[in-house]
């Protein structure tokens, strides 16, 4: 009786063992341990052909796909794909940023967070009527697009695992940032930085430098302080064949807007620079940080030159990285 008992014993545990070993070899892609997919800046909407052919395809399209501020040529903010709800599985569901609308119930909204795979944000509206979903939409859109652009912007710095050491930036302006390897420390004084990417068609570029802040004259618009301080520093410091010179481009008005970065009250510009009797122009974004503690005026700009190629994609990367900005006390 007791040989029984120990080779039942025997054969449960044999069981239990196997059955954990297999498990164990099941990958942890499932579900929301998957990572999520795409290109930057790609939105799946997931709704009925009918919807999207209608008015509420009709008023997502105009904002979701509404040019990107600051690019020579337009670019949509999002490249969407849509599909119905029964397409909306496997790989599909991947997507890292999704948006699904659903009709015959009652008004709601909801963000949902790593639903399907990481990082991943979902938003989904609900509504009885036409009427009430384009309503909810625009009533959330800044938020909808924020929540997108924020994971966007995660997964963009998720990536970068060992980032370029850029030597004693920490000591001359007091601060770390994360640019992957691929890019390289072109220029590095006390006072200024260029790093610097070549691509396929041209540079991304990051300009990191001070400035005091009686420099911006109270007699000037803070838009127009910051193109008198972009021409400046970056005319003396972007090095371009001779008789150019690095400036703003004064045909295009810049967007400006205020913002918040690593917890400092800043400004925000996008804009198009050129170098003025050269042929050679592109976008850049731009951010003046007021850091209180130093006293001082931390402005990180990137900017890119590729004529003739889509922007977009690249100006997030140098958007990502410029936000990786960590202050040092």
């Amino acid at each position: 009786m007791k040989k029984r008992i120990v080779l039942i014993c025997f054969i449960l545990f044999a069981a239990i063992a196997c059955k954990n070993k297999e498990e164990s070899k099941v990958p942890l892609d499932k579900g929301a341990y998957a990572r999520s997919s795409g290109r930057p800046n790609s939105l799946t909407i997931v709704m009925a052909n009918r919807f999207w052919e209608g008015a509420i395809g009709e008023t997502l399209r105009k904002y979701l796909a509404a040019p990107v501020p600051g690019l020579p040529q337009e670019e949509p903010m999002f490249t969407i794909r849509q599909m119905p709800s029964t397409a909306f599985t496997g790989f599909a569901n991947k997507s890292r940023c999704f948006l699904k609308i659903e009709a015959n119930k009652e008004v709601g909204f909801e963000v949902l967070k790593n639903k399907y795979a990481r990082p991943q944000t979902g938003i989904v509206i609900t509504g009885r009527t036409d009427d009430e979903i384009i309503s909810t939409f625009e009533a959330h859109k800044a938020e909808i697009i924020e929540s997108f652009k924020a994971v966007e912007l995660l997964n963009k710095q998720q990536i970068v695992k060992t980032p370029l050491k850029i030597k004693d930036l920490d000591k001359n302006l007091g601060i770390s940032l994360s640019a992957p390897k691929s890019y390289r420390v072109a220029k590095a004084s006390k006072d200024f930085y260029w790093i610097r990417k070549n691509i396929s068609h041209g540079t991304m570029n990051i300009t990191v430098y001070e400035v005091p802040v009686g420099f911006f004259k109270d007699s000037l618009s803070i838009a127009k302080n910051i193109i008198k301080m972009r021409d400046t520093y970056g005319g003396d410091h972007i090095v371009v064949d001779e008789g150019g010179r690095f400036i703003t481009e004064a045909a295009y008005s810049p967007y400006f807007k205020e913002t918040n970065i690593a917890n400092f009250d800043s400004y925000e510009t996008r804009g198009t620079w050129e170098v003025k009797n050269k042929w050679m122009a592109g976008p850049f974004i731009n951010y003046v940080i007021k850091d209180t503690k130093k006293n001082r005026l931390l402005v990180l700009e990137g900017f890119v030159f590729a004529p003739s190629i889509n922007k977009r994609d690249y100006m997030f990367e140098l958007e990502a990285i410029l936000k990786t900005v960590k202050f040092i006390d």
